[in-house]
């Protein structure tokens, strides 16, 4: 019985950390949503989270999108207005979208950590943080990424950024 206690109140805190991860990007969303900058940063947090939220449910569109996102604002430099370009790109057609590999470790920084960083330029560099840190947690996707891009002409593989 001691043990169901113990089973009940550890998944009680994984419940918990979900909920406060969920509150920490809603409260980002709201950040960048009013943040008035042309070059659309709300793309990155969408796409950081998603990535890092995926499970085997989550539908490969949202994935390879968040993917996708990631490769080209952290390899790319691309702005999130101009990822958003790209998104709608693919999604003119229909497509068989690739095989993603789910890391268990995600990346070091959540939602929370950079609504720890006091908001302004400091939380805009933690964005771009955690978006290189989920990018780098699913690495083994890159090649995939990268061919498709280069195969719906996005971005020519080598191309400069």
């Amino acid at each position: 019985m001691g043990q169901v206690g113990q089973v009940g109140q550890v998944g009680q805190v994984v419940v918990s950390l979900r909920h406060r991860d969920r509150d920490a990007y809603d409260e980002l969303c709201c950040y960048t949503l009013a943040h008035g900058d042309p070059s659309f940063i709300h793309q990155h947090v969408v796409d950081a989270w998603a990535v890092q939220q995926a499970d085997e449910a989550t539908k490969p569109i949202a994935i390879t999108f968040g993917l996708v996102g990631l490769y080209l604002h952290v390899e790319q430099q691309w702005s999130g207005r101009r990822v958003q370009r790209a998104h709608m790109d693919l999604a003119r057609e229909k497509h068989a979208w690739p095989a993603v590999v789910l890391p268990r470790d995600r990346g070091a920084i959540t939602a929370r950590t950079v609504m720890a960083a006091p908001a302004g330029p400091e939380r805009d560099t933690a964005i771009d943080a955690w978006c290189a840190s989920v990018w780098n947690a699913f690495a083994d996707n890159r090649e995939r990424i990268v061919d498709l891009l280069d195969r719906h002409r996005i971005v020519a593989r080598g191309a400069a950024r």
